[in-house]
């Protein structure tokens, strides 16, 4: 059902790293997001390694990410009251978009502020915290052949070169045999080689029930083997690397911790009548069941053919007022990032003693 579409395995992949991060044997807390970089390069997932009680101590400004404006004013606020063009570092742009910025973290609850004659002072609630260890990116082709393995050899490459990941890995999916050599070859050195194995199993409903034996995948701990392992890129020495790229990582990391990667609801219509969540082992994934398969985020929109919007009675037969069944799986996908988050680090709440 989804082994031929790059969205769905991007899926399982996503859920492999959440699950069993890293592959090569030595476990690390990691929170995982898709589709995330720069203006130049997209990474198709991204792995952020994360100190669990730094993480804890992220979690305390909420579960929304911080935009570079917030995260200027974040981490330069204050333990004290100062006015705040004293208190920030020169922004490089005018004062009063950082004015602006002061207010919504304000408003987010982010830090205290407060108005001395003409002028607006803030302290923060508590320190932002160093909580990204590592970043990965991983390049997803199931069907790696010539042609893609030439395009992808020039964006691994870049990503080599460009600095901002600590590791770079190609993920395919097994074909019964190893990788053809040919290929691995023309990829870049530092990259990493993972393999996986999605095979068929049982399918199984979202409530347990089991529907049969079918080719749809499945995801574990178990389902990738590390063919090459990829190089370390982060910089040797005491220099280490510039303010502007680590400004950059962390603006990634944060746009990873709002968006995860279960936010596929937020642009695709579980609204429709014909949009379902099928088990694939250990994960989730979209099913649409006028297609009878995976559909892409693309596809599954307004403008679908088939698209048809939940009955009206849908959303008062066993579900809240709010919403039919649409509105309780986007609410089970929340609760499954929820869960993965609590594995790292437990929500600390909203205590403010530094």
């Amino acid at each position: 059902m989804i082994l031929d579409a790059e969205f769905g395995y991007e899926l399982l992949v996503c859920r492999f790293a959440e699950l069993a991060w890293r592959p090569d044997g030595d476990p690390r807390p990691a929170i995982v997001s898709r589709q995330l970089g720069t203006r130049e390069r997209r990474w198709d997932t991204v792995v952020i390694e994360v100190d669990p009680a730094a993480f804890a101590a992220r979690r305390r400004f909420g579960e929304r990410a911080l935009d570079s404006d917030l995260l200027h004013v974040v981490r330069g606020a204050p333990a004290e009251w100062a006015w705040y063009r004293d208190a920030l570092p020169d922004p490089g742009y005018p004062w009063r978009y950082v004015r602006q910025a002061v207010h919504r973290a304000a408003d987010r609850d982010l830090i205290e502020t407060r108005r001395r004659g003409n002028r607006i002072e803030l302290r923060r609630h508590r320190p932002y915290p160093d909580w990204v260890d590592r970043i990965v990116a991983i390049e997803n082709k199931p069907d790696l052949d010539r042609s893609a393995a030439d395009a992808l050899a020039d964006q691994l490459a870049h990503d080599v070169e460009a600095g901002l990941a600590d590791e770079v890995w190609l993920a395919t999916e097994t074909t019964g045999e190893r990788v053809e050599p040919a290929l691995l070859r023309s990829m870049p050195v530092e990259a990493g080689i993972l393999t996986t194995r999605f095979g068929p199993a049982g399918r199984t409903g979202v409530d347990g029930d089991s529907e049969g034996t079918t080719e749809d995948p499945v995801v574990d701990r178990d389902a990738a083997t590390v063919d090459w392992l990829p190089s370390e890129l982060a910089p040797t020495g005491s220099a280490g690397r510039d303010a502007e790229t680590v400004t950059r990582r962390l603006e990634i990391a944060e746009r990873a911790y709002g968006k995860g990667w279960r936010s596929y609801h937020e642009t695709m219509r579980p609204d429709c009548r014909h949009f379902a969540l099928r088990r694939a082992g250990r994960g989730l994934v979209p099913y649409c069941g006028a297609k009878d398969r995976c559909p892409t985020d693309r596809e599954c929109a307004g403008s679908c053919p088939s698209f048809s919007p939940e009955p009206p009675a849908w959303r008062t037969k066993g579900w809240p007022i709010e919403g039919g069944p649409g509105k309780g799986m986007q609410r089970l996908l929340d609760r499954r990032r929820e869960r993965a988050w609590d594995r790292i680090a437990p929500s600390a709440g909203d205590g403010r003693t530094e």
